[in-house]
């Protein structure tokens, strides 16, 4: 099971960004994803959670009403994306996967059943 985030880079502030997390040895549509962040010298930081559906959507303040999580269960993949980057907004950012019944803050206290390995989102100011 792999799961494989990608679509990082360098953006400047206020620009956008989609992150993807595809999934390969596990149907994604089975599990929840969540997005998380972790800053140099920060804790793990939970920002968005998906559910069955991109109805289920939950996102932490510091992504409320920048970042739209959502699922293309056809592709087996999720995505993030990212408005309005601030260079607050520059982190390693990682996908992860967990079975029913999760969400958000108990995968970001207690894991998750798959994490990928981490893009790098820089926003320069």
């Amino acid at each position: 099971v792999q799961l494989q985030a990608s679509g990082g880079g360098l953006v400047q502030t206020g620009g956008s960004l989609r992150l993807s997390c595809v999934a390969s040895g596990v149907a994604l549509e089975d599990y929840a994803v969540g997005w998380f962040r972790q800053a140099t010298g920060k804790e793990r930081e939970g920002l968005a959670y998906v559910g069955e559906s991109d109805e289920s959507a939950y996102y932490a303040e510091s992504a409320k009403g920048r970042f739209t999580v959502f699922r293309d269960n056809a592709k087996n993949t999720a995505y993030l994306q990212m408005n309005s980057l601030k260079p607050e907004d520059t982190a390693v950012y990682y996908c992860a996967a967990d079975s029913y019944p999760t969400n958000l803050v108990s995968m970001t206290r207690f894991g998750a059943d798959y994490w990928g390995k981490g893009t790098l989102v820089t926003v320069s100011s």
